[in-house]
C-alpha cells in the first residue's frame, strides 16, 4: 500500500469521525430540546449500533473481496446520504414516526462510520507490514488516540453548529464536508489493498481464534462500560441536574474526548512498550492490559460510591470521569494493538471486523443500558451498570494468551 494512499485514508477518516461526533451531538441536544425522554433518546442511537454489528461482520468481507478502498468509498458516501436524509425530518411528527425515522437515519449513518473505520484500521497493518513492523503499536496508538480527539472536536462542533444555526444548516455544512473529502478520496487513493488472494468462505466471517474470541469479549464489556453513562446518563445529568446550557455539555464532552484520544496517541508510552529496537512484546502488552483493566474497574467503583454517598457528587463525578477516561483510553488502545498483533495480514479484514462487530455489540448494551438504566434509578444506576461490565471485561483479559500464532510477525 503506497504511504500517499495510506495518509489520504487517515485524512478521510479523521474528517469523517469529525462529522460523527458533530452528529451525535446534534441528535442528542436537538431532540432532547425537543422533549424527547432518556429512553427514547437511546433508542435513536440503537439501530446505529445494530447497523454496526451487521456491518462489521459484513464489511470485513467486502474489504477482503473489493478491497478497503471500496469501503472507505461507500462509507463517505452513505455518511452523505444520512446528513441530507436527516434534513427531511419534521418536527410535527408524531413521536413513534419521529423515532423510526430518525433510528433509520441514524442506522445509516452507523453502516458509514463502521465501513470507513474497518478500512483505516485494516489499513495500518497493510502498510506496518510494508515498512517497518516495530512500529505497530505507535501507529494503531496515534491512529485510535487522533480519531477520538477529532471525534471529540466534533462534538464541541456539533453543540456550536447548533447554538448558531438551525438543525437543518448544521446537517447541510456537514455534508458539504464529507461531500469535499469524498471527492479528493477518489482524487488521491490508488491501488487496491486488503483483498484475500482466496475467496472467502461465510464460515471465515466469524473467528475461531481463542484469542481474538477472549479480545472481542472484552472489547464489548469495555466499551458497553463506557456507553452505558456516556450516551445519555452525562449529558442528560449535566443539562437536567446542574443546568448546563447545550454548549457547556459539548464543550464538556468534546474535552473528555480529546483527553482520552491524546492519551491513546502516549499509550505506547505510557505502559512502558515503547521501544526503539523491537517490536513491543506480546507478553507485555497483555501484562500491562491485565492491570490497566482492573484499575478501570476501581475507578468505576470509586465514582459510584462517591455518587452513592453524596460525597462532593458533583467535584467527584467530574473528577472520577477524567480518572476514568485515562484508564479507559489506556485499555482501549492495547485492545486496538492485540487485534492486529493476534492477525496475520491476508485475514486482516476479516478479524478487525469481526472485532468491531464485537465492539458494536457493547456500544449497544450500553446505548440501551445508558436510556433505560437512567429512566429507572438515574446516574447512579448507570455508574453501578459500568462497574459490572468493566469488571466483565478485566476479568475476560486474564485468559488473552500471551504468545501468538501469527506467522507474518515478530512479537
Amino acid at each position: 500500500m503506497p504511504l500517499k494512499s495510506y495518509i489520504s485514508v487517515t485524512l478521510a477518516y479523521w474528517v469523517f469521525m469529525l462529522t460523527d461526533g458533530a452528529l451525535r451531538m446534534l441528535v442528542l441536544l436537538h431532540f432532547h430540546k425537543l422533549g424527547f425522554t432518556p429512553d427514547k433518546l437511546a433508542f435513536l442511537f440503537i439501530l446505529y449500533e445494530v447497523a454496526g454489528i451487521v456491518t462489521n461482520i459484513l464489511g470485513g468481507w467486502m474489504g477482503s473481496r473489493f478491497g478497503l478502498k471500496s469501503t472507505l468509498f461507500a462509507g463517505l458516501s452513505l455518511q452523505i446520504t444520512a446528513l441530507l436524509a436527516l434534513t427531511l425530518f419534521q418536527e410535527h411528527w408524531p413521536i413513534t414516526i419521529s423515532v423510526i425515522f430518525v433510528m433509520a437515519v441514524q442506522a445509516l449513518s452507523g453502516i458509514a462510520k463502521d465501513l470507513t473505520k474497518m478500512s483505516s484500521k485494516s489499513s495500518v497493518k497493510i502498510l506496518v507490514n510494508e515498512e517497518n513492523q516495530s512500529s505497530l503499536f505507535k501507529l494503531v496508538a496515534i491512529l485510535t488516540g487522533s480519531k477520538n480527539a477529532i471525534k471529540g472536536i466534533g462534538f464541541f462542533l456539533g453543540a456550536l453548529l447548533l447554538s448558531q444555526y438551525n438543525f437543518n444548516t448544521a446537517l447541510y455544512i456537514l455534508a458539504a464536508l464529507i461531500s469535499i473529502t469524498l471527492i479528493s478520496a477518489l482524487i488521491t487513493i490508488h491501488g487496491d489493498f486488503g483483498k484475500m488472494k482466496t475467496k472467502v468462505k461465510f464460515s471465515q466471517l466469524f473467528s475461531k481464534s481463542p484469542a481474538i474470541n477472549r479480545l472481542s469479549l472484552a472489547r464489548a464489556c469495555l466499551f458497553a462500560s463506557r456507553d452505558v453513562w456516556f450516551v445519555v446518563g452525562i449529558p442528560i445529568f449535566l443539562h437536567d441536574h446542574l443546568n448546563w446550557s447545550f454548549s457547556q455539555v459539548g464543550a464538556f464532552m468534546a474535552t473528555w474526548i480529546i483527553a482520552y484520544g491524546i492519551v491513546q496517541a502516549s499509550a505506547h508510552k505510557i505502559t512502558g512498550t515503547n521501544t526503539k529496537q523491537h517490536t513491543p512484546k506480546l507478553q507485555q502488552a497483555v501484562t500491562s492490559l491485565k492491570t490497566w483493566a482492573f484499575l478501570l474497574v476501581i475507578s468505576c467503583f470509586s465514582i459510584t460510591s462517591a455518587i452513592h454517598w453524596n460525597f462532593y457528587p458533583t467535584v467527584s463525578l467530574l473528577i472520577g470521569l477524567a480518572i476514568f477516561g485515562f484508564i479507559f483510553a489506556i485499555n482501549s488502545s492495547i485492545h486496538s494493538y492485540l487485534i492486529l498483533a493476534y492477525t496475520k495480514s491476508e485475514e486482516v479484514a476479516i478479524n478487525v471486523g469481526f472485532y468491531y462487530m464485537a465492539n458494536a455489540c457493547g456500544r449497544l448494551i450500553g446505548t440501551l443500558l445508558s436510556g433505560l438504566a437512567y429512566l429507572h434509578s438515574g446516574l447512579l444506576a448507570c455508574l453501578i451498570s459500568a462497574t459490572i461490565l468493566a469488571l466483565i471485561a478485566a476479568c475476560t483479559n486474564i485468559f488473552l494468551p500471551h504468545k501468538s500464532t501469527n506467522q507474518d510477525m515478530t512479537i
